[in-house]
């Protein structure tokens, strides 16, 4: 049996919060994509490896989950503790827009939240 919605917002945040990108990726679609306002809109694989090339650590707190009762998709919101590679750290609060297909796997990932200060630290990264 597979999960429904919330568990698979639910194991993002946990596999998020861990680092484990393999398993973030799995909760995709092949041809899954992230709507991101710091690194654009990129198949779920490239967006994951590129964030993970970024942070050092990370700390999730969920704060709601919202579901559309006869949607394919919810919104997740949380508070995201950062952690960049350059040691500085960034803590705001993040809505997802979650879309999934049939089979509750992510098709679409949209996140929201306000990029002033994460924008400049994330610049301030070498590449």
């Amino acid at each position: 049996m597979g999960m429904t919605k919330i568990e698979v917002a639910k194991k993002y945040i946990d596999y998020l919060a861990q680092g484990n990108m393999e398993e973030v990726i799995a909760l995709f679609t092949n041809d899954g994509q992230v709507h991101s306002p710091i690194y654009g809109v990129k198949p779920a694989s490239q967006f994951y490896t590129d964030l993970s090339n970024d942070t050092l650590s990370s700390k999730l707190t969920i704060n709601g989950i919202f579901e559309e009762s006869q949607a394919n998709r919810l919104a997740l919101y949380f508070t995201y503790q950062w952690t960049l590679k350059s040691g500085k750290i960034v803590e705001f609060e993040v809505v997802d827009i979650i879309t999934f297909n049939e089979t509750n796997q992510i098709t679409t990932l949209k996140i929201i939240y306000d990029t002033y200060i994460t924008r400049q630290l994330v610049g301030e990264l070498e590449r």
